[in-house]
């Protein structure tokens, strides 16, 4: 169930200073903070289906959300995952086009739900804020051609020591060579992010372990030897 609750102001939102909405006027980001609400939602709830049209943008207070394409096979591919601070669903409604993706709650999470006349009205009028999304987009679109390349170059082996990797970068604690990944994926979700079947995923990550490259308990997965992680995904970045 989603709950309504009330939300904090954008002004005093530490979230806001890790997104796209970080350096907008006082005027613009009241107009932000007046017009949006905050809603909590728990794991595995959708924020938005495939084929659906944008009345808003959703920026991720806390939690994390998967945006995902389901094939025919009825397996999910993630695109990617979203945490605190980042934007989601923006690029459709500039566009003016219906979603291309799905995205759910992976993590329970507080969404601000921005309504599409606000986040348009400030587009409109904040030169920067327009300078940001631009960039963005086209950060995403970078991104999304070396997930392409990965694809199609890459071994499974080696796309999933990337993957442990990337998710290190943005879930892990700890610090040094030795990280904890914070952040509980299942199986599946891992094998939807590597793009492979979750047997071949499961089968991995055991030879991953034995080769004490990670380590394993329950869900949650430590990463036991990031340059071995690196060597293996041929990842010099």
């Amino acid at each position: 169930m989603m709950n309504k609750v009330k939300s904090t102001p954008c002004e005093l939102c530490m979230s806001r200073k890790l997104s796209l909405f970080a350096g907008l006027g006082e005027e613009h980001l009241c107009n932000v903070s007046e017009g949006k609400n905050f809603i909590s939602h728990k794991k595995g709830q959708i924020l938005y289906y495939e084929n659906t049209k944008p009345l808003g943008v959703f920026c991720v207070n806390s939690g994390v959300v998967k945006i995902f394409k389901t094939a025919s096979n009825g397996k999910d591919q993630i695109i990617r995952l979203a945490q605190k601070g980042h934007l989601v669903g923006y690029s459709s409604l500039i566009g003016e086009e219906s979603y291309s993706t799905t995205a759910t709650i992976v993590e329970d999470a507080g969404i601000c739900f921005v309504p599409k006349e606000v986040f348009l009205k400030v587009m409109k009028e904040d030169n920067n804020f327009h300078q940001r999304l631009t960039q963005a987009l086209c950060h995403e679109m970078g991104l999304m051609e070396s997930q392409l390349t990965d694809a199609t170059q890459k071994s499974i082996r080696e796309r999933l020591a990337l993957t442990l990797l990337q998710l290190g970068d943005s879930y892990g604690v700890d610090g040094g060579d030795r990280q904890r990944l914070d952040i509980a994926l299942t199986r599946e979700e891992i094998a939807g992010l590597v793009g492979t079947a979750t047997e071949t995923v499961i089968r991995l990550l055991s030879e991953f372990k034995k080769d004490k490259l990670i380590d394993l308990q329950g869900k949650k997965i430590i990463l036991l030897n990031r340059k071995g992680l690196a060597r293996l995904s041929d990842f010099y970045g």
